[in-house]
């Protein structure tokens, strides 16, 4: 009965029925480590996963830099505001909810709201065959449903804290739970690096059910955070990235 009141909730709030999965809480009928629930068995572990083994535009990527394809892009306008922290560990990651208030990113004339984000380590996507040390996920929505998100990548430079960071790790929840709100007041924008060059690929969510059409878009320029960052994430999610998915017949357009 829940299911079905959930369901009827998404057809009124235009989310689509492949997100569906992806944002439901306690999810644990899949895995990042080893075993019967690992990243390599998702698409034989629910009718609704299969698209995980049998898509053709799966994330993440390994971007080779020689061969994106130099592009008249358009600038990315990051038009976000502030909002109260809500944070929780949802059993995979440690994610920040916008609860419809963190406002947009402007791709020409294309408008996607800003509906969470969350924190990945290693980074998935890779470049030139290399991950980063983390990356965050910045996941938006436009009004047909399509999901675009934006990779910031972080590098790990010796005691040199992240404040943006600092601010969510000293309140990240440990265990898995609901999510917990505060009256900290975050400015999404503070996590940007000063450049906003990119590559951009189709692909897919990262996680079950693995659903495609995902516009991509991952920053070239890194921001910092410190050694003792990342081990604090690292002591709650030791290794949360879905390995390399081929890239097939996709083409990397790089905005310079």
């Amino acid at each position: 009965m829940m299911k079905k009141l959930a369901l009827s909730m998404m057809l009124l709030l235009g989310i689509p029925f492949n997100s569906y999965a992806d944002m439901q809480h306690h999810h644990h009928d899949w895995s990042y480590e080893e075993g019967e629930q690992a990243p390599d068995k998702w698409g034989k572990l629910s009718p609704k996963y299969t698209v995980c083994a049998a898509g053709k535009e799966q994330s993440p990527i390994n971007i080779d830099s020689s061969k994106a394809i130099t592009s008249e892009l358009p600038k990315l306008q990051f038009e976000y505001t502030k909002i109260p922290l809500q944070i929780e560990n949802n059993g995979h990651t440690i994610q920040i909810n916008t609860n419809h208030q963190g406002g947009k990113l402007q791709i020409g004339d294309e408008s996607y709201e800003l509906i969470q984000f969350h924190a990945h380590a290693p980074a998935e996507e890779s470049v030139d065959g290399k991950r980063a040390e983390m990356v965050v996920h910045l996941v938006h929505k436009n009004a047909a449903g399509k999901l675009a998100v934006v990779g910031v990548q972080f590098e790990e430079q010796g005691d040199t804290e992240n404040p943006f960071l600092a601010t969510l790790w000293k309140v990240m929840p440990q265990q898995e739970g609901d999510p917990v709100k505060f009256d900290t007041q975050i400015d999404v924008k503070d996590l940007l690096p000063a450049d906003h060059n990119y590559y951009t690929f189709a692909g897919s969510l990262t996680t079950p059910p693995c659903s495609e059409g995902v516009k991509w878009i991952v920053l070239k320029q890194a921001v910092s955070f410190s050694a003792a960052q990342l081990e604090q994430f690292k002591e709650v999610f030791h290794h949360n990235a879905r390995p390399i998915q081929p890239l097939n017949d996709r083409k990397v357009l790089s905005s310079n």
